[in-house]
Formats: structure tokens, sequence, C-alpha cells
């Protein structure tokens, strides 16, 4: 088996961190056991390219007990946990290309190293492992049955690939089911997020000046996140609709180019390009700490900041200083990366618990429906959102109301008002 890991002495420690997630992944555990007695992936290999965390290795255990062959390599250079990638090269004898901090070589190499397996079914987080496949390993394509995309980033990417025609097999959009983006965008992000800033900084963000680049649903809990830990939270937006939620939400709202005047703290999480630039660095604060938590390492024009430092040193484990010429101090964490990752350890697993759920079942999707679907992104199946949520419920512990006969009926009936 061909693997590129840091260090497989690693494996025992990761082992004991992948045991430690599961217990908070109980509906991967159900959708294991149903796996384990049919087989829905027998004869099936994947390639993954995804966060390589205690999390992501549950999925992978719950894809191999389906009876696939998965190879993994990671989506961000520094978003890999090496104990973790160890424990699936020692533990699961799965081949696993991915270390933290690898350069951009090794990464792409490593995508490469995962298409060796001639996937019929992709999992990528970004979209980088099916931009790879068709722009440079074409002569697979045939192989795919269809993929699944987990982030908003690649989401976009790739509507924007179908809508070119150019994407050559279906991809369901686990990013969009509810169970995912309601709950791992919002609470998953939110939390990871604030975590791997504290962490990278050891601020206190009580009485700071917050501002979150965007308002979609990872941009919702970083905010109330940021605020519950005490900040005064300023959004900035291009969508009059998500800033007037913003705006009722009880966030200040404005331009980038005015938050950069008075901000603190700043995170991106929108999916575009230069969100804070150069011209926004020019008007903060001596201090000022920037961060993205963005797929791509993008939205936070780092470059440029580099380029017009005249002194740059890391200061902190996953924090760097630039200096400016005007003796202005600015702060990157984790390198203008995902924060959540590159800074922290990612999603909690309780919510990860519910986004990997819909991976395996996108997956199985695509196996039972792949033939009726076209090289188009296709939306996660309501029954299998509402079937995920229902078994986090039970395994919450958690019951809920039924419709009586009555009730149904009424609903279905257009002739009843007013009694």
């Amino acid at each position: 088996m061909d693997y590129d890991i840091r260090d497989i002495n690693l494996a025992e420690k990761g082992l004991f961190r992948m045991q430690w997630a599961a217990k908070e992944m109980p509906v991967l555990d159900l959708i294991e056991a149903r796996f384990k007695k049919e087989r829905p992936f027998d004869g099936i290999r994947m390639a993954a390219t995804m966060h390589v965390t205690s999390e992501t290795a549950n999925l992978m255990r719950v894809l191999l007990a389906g009876g696939a062959e998965v190879a993994l390599s990671a989506s961000n250079p520094l978003s890999t946990q090496d104990d973790i990638a160890a424990a699936l090269v020692s533990h699961y004898e799965m081949p696993v290309f991915a270390i933290k901090g690898e350069d951009t070589a090794t990464y792409n190499q490593h995508l490469n190293a995962v298409l060796d397996i001639k996937p019929h079914i992709t999992m990528d987080d970004g979209m980088d492992l099916v931009a790879t496949l068709h722009n440079k390993r074409s002569e697979l394509l045939d192989n795919v049955r269809g993929g699944t995309e987990e982030t908003t980033t690649g989401v976009i990417r790739l509507r924007a690939m179908a809508a070119q025609g150019a994407l050559k097999f279906p991809i369901i959009a686990v990013n969009d089911a509810m169970t995912k983006h309601f709950f791992d965008n919002r609470y998953g992000t939110g939390q990871s997020t604030i975590d791997g800033i504290v962490r990278g900084t050891n601020i206190l963000l009580a009485g700071k000046n917050f501002v979150v680049g965007g308002y979609g649903w990872c941009s919702r809990g970083i905010a109330s996140r940021a605020q519950g830990m005490g900040a005064n939270v300023i959004v900035t937006e291009i969508d009059p609709l998500r800033a007037l939620e913003a705006v009722m939400d009880g966030y200040r709202v404005m331009p980038m180019a005015e938050a950069a005047q008075v901000g603190h703290v700043f995170c991106t999480a929108t999916g575009d390009i230069n969100v804070i630039d150069m011209h926004h660095i020019d008007q903060m604060n001596d201090g000022a700490i920037l961060s993205n938590s963005g797929h791509f390492d993008v939205e936070v024009n780092v470059r440029d900041l580099a380029a017009n430092a005249v002194k740059h040193q890391r200061v902190r484990e996953f924090l760097d200083e630039y200096t400016l010429d005007d003796g202005r101090r600015i702060y990157v964490v984790g390198e203008g990366r995902l924060v959540n990752l590159a800074a922290a350890e990612g999603h909690p697993s309780a919510v990860m618990d519910m986004s990997f759920a819909n991976q395996a079942l996108a997956a199985e999707y695509i196996l039972k429906h792949g033939d009726e679907l076209v090289g188009n992104v296709y939306d996660m199946p309501e029954a299998i959102d509402r079937e995920i949520a229902r078994l986090k419920l039970d395994a919450m512990g958690i019951k809920i109301d039924t419709l009586t006969d009555e009730q149904e009926a009424y609903l279905n009936a257009w002739e009843h008002g007013t009694i």
C-alpha cells in the first residue's frame, strides 16, 4: 500500500482521538451498522479530498464498513492532523496522502495520488479534486459515476463549471443539505472559528470590534459566537437581503472600507477573493488581527500584505506579524487559511456527525440513481436530509410529535377555513 504521511508512529494517538470523536457521532454508527450488513460499496473505489481530522476518519471507517476501497488526501495544506493520517494507514490500511504544512507541489502530488485509484466516486471539500480530475486526469472520467461536495466554495465552483457545460459527471451538493448548512456551517463553523482565533492569538474578544465578512450561514454562526463572547459585531455584505437580516439580528452593517477603520478583529467567510484587500488594510489600526474561515486562502490578500510589509515574523505558532512602513503592525492568523483548522481542530464532532452522514448517504444515492443523473450539481434529496435529522434526534433521546390522521387530512385539503 502506498501512502505519504508525516509519521506512522503517531497512529496510537490518532486512534484514541478517532474513538473520542466517535462518541459524539451516533448517526454515523447507525449508518455503519447498516452498511456492514448491506455492503453497498462492494467493488467501489472512492477518491476523497477532505480535511484529515478525527471526524473525517470516522466517515472513512463507515465507508470501509460498506465495502468501499478509499484513498484520502488533504483538502487544505494546513488542515491535516498527522496522528489521524497515521491511524488510518496503520489501523485501517487506508492509503492516505496528507502532511500538515505540505507545500503546494506536494499538495498537488497528493491529489493525483488518490486519483491513481481510478475512482468510481469522488468526495471533495473545495472542488480541487474534481478540477484536477477534469483538467489533468481526464482519462479517468469514464470511470466516475458521480461525486459529492461539502463546501460552499466548492459548490459555487461546481455550479459555474456546470453552467459552462464542463462538468462531466453528477455531483450531490452535500453542503446545501439542511442538516449540513443549518448546523455544520452555523454552529460548527461559528464555534470552531472563534476557537481558532482565540488559540492563535489568546486575545480577549469581549469589548473588541469584530468584523465579519459576509452573512451566509458560516458568517451567521461566527457573528453569533463572537457576540456571545462579548464582542461588538460588525457585518459587511454585498447582498441587500442578507445585510438587512444582519441589521435585524442586531449587528452594525457597513462597507468593509468603513469597518476597516474601526475593527480590531476581522474574519471572512464568503467564498470570494480579496474580501479584505490592501486598500482595506491601509485603513486599519495598529494591531488589527485578520483571519479567514472561507475554504481557500484568497479572501484576505496576504500576498499583497507581505509585499508591502517592511518586516515579517512569526510571533506565535499560528500568528504572523507584518510591519508596514508607517510602523503599523497587522496580524494574520493561520496564514489566511481556514482558521478553524489551521489554528484549531475544526468543527465539533457532533455537527460533523450529520455532515458526514450526508456524505455517506449521498454516495450510496449516487450508486443507486447515478444512471438517472447527468453532469450537473444536484441538491441532497429531502428524504435523506430528514432521515438524518430523525436519526440525530433519536440518538439524542429527543421525541417529537407526529400528525394525527385528522391533521394530515386538514393539511391536504383546501376546503377548510374559519370554522
